[in-house]
């Protein structure tokens, strides 16, 4: 029983994990106006994502753009954006398939070995979609940090990391360590005694005389 617990927590931050991810896509705040240095205008503030940006204007009117072309997009946002479709829908399956490799569900409930096979499917699938995940947020988050340091850069045309960021770490954390208790957990078999198979009564030398 400690291993299907094990296993429903593994599958519990996964899933977690993939609502962080489909968040994380959807929202405007990969990155956000920088208000360092001499930049010292703050009537508002310009959010970008990886379908829309955003001008947030102090009076609270927020006011947003999906992006024309996808072939005028930086390197940067069409990666981000393969990957994070890659992630969610890799994670997706990988739900679909533990359920049916977990202990604690009926499927394959006679097929011990091919059960644990399909649950470690799983979680590799959860392992893979995390990697994608953590790849698309990383790249980003570089591309914003060389830029905010680079000298010839503006400082009005300075951005920092936006919320999604850390949301799409933080998810793909989660979806790392569910598939990681998965694949670990689903590697041991209970260590016992054997004992040979009882003799069948009417068999020579069952019965006493």
């Amino acid at each position: 029983m400690a291993n299907a617990g094990l296993q429903l927590l593994g599958y519990s931050l996964a899933f977690l994990g993939l609502l962080g991810l489909i968040a994380s896509t959807a929202m405007s705040e990969w990155k956000m106006s920088s208000y360092a240095g001499d930049n010292i205008i703050t009537a508002q503030a310009v959010y970008e994502g990886l379908w829309r940006s955003c001008v947030y204007q102090s009076t609270g009117q927020m006011q947003c753009k999906v992006y024309d072309s996808l072939l005028k997009l930086p390197g940067e946002v069409q990666g981000a954006r393969g990957f994070m479709i890659t992630s969610i829908l890799l994670c997706g399956i990988g739900l679909l398939v533990a359920a049916v490799g977990m202990k604690c569900t009926t499927c394959l409930s006679d097929e011990k070995e091919q059960k644990n096979k399909v649950a470690v499917a799983g979680g590799a699938l959860f392992i893979i979609a995390g990697v994608c995940a953590l790849v698309a947020t990383s790249w980003y988050g570089d591309n914003i940090r060389r830029r905010f340091f680079d000298p010839f850069t503006p400082t009005n045309s300075r951005y920092e990391f936006g919320k999604a960021l850390y949301v799409g770490w933080g998810a793909s954390a989660l979806t790392l360590i569910g598939g990681i208790m998965l694949c670990c957990n689903c590697g041991s078999k209970p260590v016992g005694k054997s004992y040979p198979p009882p003799l069948a009564a009417g068999k020579p030398g069952t019965d006493r005389v």
